[in-house]
This record gives structure tokens, sequence and C-alpha cells, in this order.
């Protein structure tokens, strides 16, 4: 005999508990729990149950399976990851509400027509007339690319079943699919899985890329279980402010190619446009004779690009001053100031002390530590860094500037754009002429403003 008992299943971290609670146990959300009733049966049914046979091989015998990569139709976009889409692969896509993903994905699906590639753009959020009138606004309306409107998971698996599967699937989004072998409404723990579930053994087993769009929660995470994410194969993360042009495409999972890669996308009335050289991209209209700004060469994947550290350092009229970082961790700001207070024996504790990175960026670049500080020591002191310096390097709680990755890649990237004199970790014994080698936070302030 079956019988039927309730669990409840976190719908942020997927953790499962026999009874409710108001916070999830496993990742502190408060009212995340959700009942979900599944059918036990009885040991002896479980002990009876049977396998599919399967028997280890011999991994140098096994078939490597197709070596050939899809083209998405933009060379920069092939390269983030890596050499093109892989046939069968499963991608996940998230990002804030309005940041562009739903853009993104009908330009890829253009992407395919022009290279006579087979798509269909899967929505249950807008109409077919939306789509159209979107795609016709993006110029990317064409006969290769196909729509559905629909939010039956079935509706999709029969697109596969009746021999006409296409090269890519877009669904926009995963949340709003629902499956009839699952219960609970679109959205909920238990749909998710089941319909991640079905459409990555489809994608496996016709060959189809599948793109799975994803809702976020507010604090920035794909919404459901982070099983989603390890079902897929590549999991993309669209970043950006919607007051702002710009939009940056990171690479956090990749089974196929490099992690940690990004993409610099400005949003314009005809879409997305790649930016091909970031490099000083997020320096623009920045004046070099302020004080309490740094340039900072930060390293995402393999490309370097300048950008812009911003500190400000003013009296303070408050019993305990304000500290504020906006693009980086705010606890990384205290640290590094504690350092200026023991280190160099700054008062800082009168002052309120406010710290950016420009252009809206949030970065967790380690070599961001030197910029910030010789951003905050030219804001306290009202001096101007020298116009073209630029910084890098991490500095711990003694106050060394450790080495960081990538400093070849960077001082490359900073000959290239004409930056000079480099501050980066070294000793005095490093000889080259426009390198000026840090050991220490003391060496940062003698050499600006000793």
């Amino acid at each position: 005999m079956s019988k039927t008992s309730p669990t409840y299943v976190c719908s942020v971290c997927g953790a499962h508990q026999s009874r409710w609670m108001g916070r999830c146990p496993g990742c502190n959300t408060w009212g995340s729990l959700e009942e979900v009733v599944r059918e036990e049966k009885s040991s002896g049914a479980r002990a009876t149950g049977s396998g599919t046979g399967a028997v280890p091989h011999p991994l140098e015998e096994v078939d490597d399976g197709p070596q050939e990569r899809i083209s998405t139709g933009s060379k920069p976009m092939d390269s983030l990851l890596g050499e093109g889409l892989t046939p069968g692969s499963v991608i996940l896509l998230g990002g804030d509400p309005g940041v562009g993903k739903s853009t993104f994905v009908l330009q890829l699906a253009g992407g395919f027509r022009r290279r006579e590639g087979n798509s269909i753009y899967a929505t249950g959020e807008e109409s077919l007339a939306q789509i159209r009138q979107r795609a016709e606004r993006l110029g990317v309306l064409g006969p290769g690319v196909r729509a559905l409107h629909t939010t039956h998971l079935e509706d999709l698996l029969a697109v596969f079943r009746s021999g006409e599967a296409p090269d890519l699937l877009l669904v926009d989004s995963i949340q709003t699919l629902a499956s009839s072998d699952a219960d609970g409404v679109a959205g909920s723990v238990s749909q998710v899985r089941a319909t991640a579930s079905a459409l990555v053994e489809a994608a496996k087993a016709w060959g189809t890329v599948v793109l799975l769009i994803g809702h976020v929660t507010k604090e920035g995470q794909i919404a459901g279980p982070k099983l989603l994410e390890h079902m897929v194969d590549t999991v993309l993360y669209m970043e950006g402010d919607r007051q702002q042009m710009y939009r940056i495409l990171r690479v956090v999972k990749n089974r196929y190619g490099p992690t940690g890669n990004l993409l610099v996308l400005t949003m314009a009335q005809r879409g997305l446009h790649i930016v091909h050289d970031p490099s000083t991209f997020f320096l623009q209209a920045r004046d070099p004779n302020l004080s309490g700004t740094a340039v900072v060469m930060a390293l995402e994947g393999q490309r370097a690009f300048a950008i812009e550290v911003q500190a400000l350092a003013s009296r303070s009229f408050l019993g305990t001053p304000r500290r504020t970082a906006l693009g980086f961790d705010t606890n990384r700001l205290h640290l590094l100031l504690a350092l200026l207070e023991k280190k160099l024996h700054l008062h800082l504790g009168d002052s309120d002390l406010y710290a950016r990175i420009g252009g809206g960026l949030r970065l967790e670049e380690p070599a961001l530590d030197l910029g910030i500080l010789a951003a905050v020591l030219s804001s306290f002191r009202d001096r101007a860094l020298p116009g073209r310096a630029v910084f890098w390097g991490e500095v711990d709680l003694s106050g060394q500037v450790r080495p960081v990755t990538g400093q070849e890649t960077r001082l490359q990237q900073a000959r290239q754009l004409g930056f000079s004199p480099v501050f980066c970790p070294g000793s005095k014994s490093d000889g080259a002429s426009d390198v000026v080698p840090l050991e220490n936070i003391l060496d940062l302030e003698q050499e600006l403003f000793g």
C-alpha cells in the first residue's frame, strides 16, 4: 500500500523539511518553505524495484560524441561560451527584471536565422503579437524564427516528438512552465524541477541547444532551488541597471568552456550591441584632475579592462561616521580603512567615507584593494593622483601588498592603453621604468604624497 505524506521544500535552496517552519534552516530565508505532497511506497515495493540495466564501461572505449559547435552568429558570443554552442547543451540565463534578457535571446534567435539555423522562441509571458513587434524592432524578423506561446511543458515536448526538433529552443521563462506530472503551480519548486529535468532530457536526446530564462530573487539569485543551476551545463548572468546604457553578460558556470568571462553590451533602440573593446569603456567622461579617483586595471576571465574607483572623505556630524561602499562589499571598505588608521596613523574617526566603482559596476576583484586605498587617500588629503596612473594589488591585514593573478596581462594592457606610472605588487629590485613596485601601504603613501 502507498500513502501520501506532506513535506516542505525551500523555494530558495531546495532543502526538504518534514514540518513547516517560518525560516528555512538551510539558507535562513523567511517564509520560503512550500508544502509538497508526495506518495511514499512501502519498503517492500521499494525493494522489488528494478533498475535500467546500466553497466560500467571502460572510459577509453566510450565514444566522445560529436565535436562540432554551433555558431551564434557573433564571434564575441562564441568566444564567451567557448567556441560556440554545444549541441544538446542546456543554458540558464538569469538577471533582474527589465535588464534585457528577452531582448538578448530574441537577438540570439535572429543570429541563428542569418546562419540558416532553426530556432523556436517559446514564451509564457508575452503574446505572439508582442514578440513579433519586438522582433521587427530588433531587425530579426524572418522565416527562420518561430514563436510559440504556451505555459505547458507538454507542448514543448510535442515539438520534439513531431520530428521538427529545432537547433535552438529559447524558453522565456522556466518559471512560467508547468507539467501535468508534477504538483504545485508554475514556478513552485516541484514544477521548476520537473520541467527543467524534462527539457534537459529532451536536449540530450535530440541534440537541441536549450536556453532557459530564469527569474531572480530580490537577493539577485536565480529563483528556485540551487538544483536548477546544477542541472544545466552553462549559467549566465546579465547584470546592469535599467537606468544605465550598458549590460554585462557574465559566465559563472560552463561545462564546455571557460568561466569568469564577460561580455559588455550596450542597450540601444534596436537592441543590445556588443562593445568589442571595453578596455576604457567605463572611464568615459572621467576628469583625472579631481581628487578621490583612481584607475584600476581589473581582470575578468582572460580580459583586462580599466575601471574607475571613486572615494569621498568628508567631515562627519554624526556620533558614528558613515561608511558606504557601492559596487563592492562594505566590509572590505571597513577593513581597508582600519589598515589606514593602524599603519598610516590617519584619524578617520571624524570623517564620513564613501567609495564606489564608477559606472555602476559590481566586482569582487581582489586587485581592487590598492585602488580603493589610493582613492581614499587622495580624497582625504584632497590631492589628485597622477593623471595616467593605474593601480592593482591585494592588501592583506598586515598592510602588505600581495601579487594577484594576471599580472602580465594587466601590465600589457596598461601599457597598450598608455597608463603610466603603474602601481602594483613587487619589490624594489624590479627594474621596469614605468612600474612602481609596492611592498606595503607605507610605500603607497610615500610614492603618492611623500
